[in-house]
């Protein structure tokens, strides 16, 4: 199944790809377009699902018990096909299980739900993972949506700004030439806004792995803004490429090996364990706000 899948409210709009049950495009009622225009020259993704890791591993490899594994970086949910489990005007739930090619690079049974769901001008997604297996299921799951960036209807680019639900005067980590956490800077927020500028991006993503927000405000000069919530996930990455037209908002529960990590995937930082028949939900919201 290659066509996305549409849902509907009064106000907004969402196209969903079965291949990684990635949102590909949020609109409201003037069709006005709220993702990342995908152009291929900065980034064609939109907004993929990271699981069963988020970010880079070393070399592209885990250890676990003795053994090594390879799994690429921000796993391989996004490069796969979801079923489709449930379709209504205005929802839709997405469901991956392990499969013969998920086992040789993560031998763990899971399954993996992410629903989509449109009330008014409010869009939720809440991502579920469960344990389906007799030994206890290690992951990392995060959001990796690309919103536009000048919005809609906003002002000046250089003028839109995010506005954290909490103050977070703690250093930030930044990631090395391979994608792994390798070193602190001082936090770029005044108070609780991030001015966004390009030049933010010029050493890749900005990570906080010890967020006390569980929300933010994307705001465009022009009025027009996004209220993101992510309660379930205690850390966040933005990023973009620079010149591109996206800003990636991230939460994420878990993040890159950090590097010279060389331990057991099991005790790797940012992993979290589910015991046999349990599960664990991620919800994200973004309510639109218009001018």
């Amino acid at each position: 199944m290659s066509e996305t899948v549409a849902i509907a409210s009064g106000g907004l709009a969402a196209r969903i790809a079965p291949l990684g049950a990635e949102l590909r495009s949020l609109s409201d009622a003037a069709g006005r377009e709220y993702m990342s225009d995908g152009n291929p020259a900065f980034w064609p993704n939109h907004a993929p699902l990271l699981f069963p890791i988020v970010g880079a591993l070393a070399n592209d490899t885990y250890r676990l018990g003795g053994e090594e594994h390879g799994l690429s970086r921000h796993g391989f949910a996004r490069r796969s096909f979801f079923e489709l489990a449930e379709h209504a005007p205005d929802r839709a739930l997405f469901r991956l299980t392990d499969s013969k090619a998920t086992q040789r690079a993560y031998p763990f049974a899971f399954v993996l739900e992410m629903g989509f769901a449109l009330d008014g001008m409010v869009l939720s997604m809440e991502a579920r993972v469960r344990n389906p297996g007799d030994v206890p299921l290690p992951f990392s799951f995060g959001y990796h949506p690309a919103f536009a960036w000048p919005l809609p209807g906003g002002g000046d680019k250089l003028g839109h700004y995010l506005e954290f639900e909490c103050e977070e005067p703690q250093e930030i980590r930044r990631l090395d030439e391979n994608g792994l956490i390798a070193f602190e800077e001082l936090s770029p927020l005044e108070g609780r806004v991030l001015k966004l500028d390009p030049r933010l991006f010029d050493e890749d993503a900005m990570i906080w792995d010890r967020l006390e927000s569980r929300g933010l405000s994307y705001v465009s000069p022009g009025g027009t803004r996004l209220e993101v919530d992510f309660p379930d996930t205690p850390m966040l990455g933005i990023w973009q490429k620079p010149g591109a037209n996206f800003i990636c908002i991230e939460p994420w529960a878990g993040h890159a090996d950090p590097a010279g990590f060389a331990g057991d995937f099991r005790e790797k930082p940012g992993i979290m364990e589910l015991a046999p028949g349990e599960a664990r939900s991620f919800r994200m919201d973004v309510a639109v706000q218009p001018v």
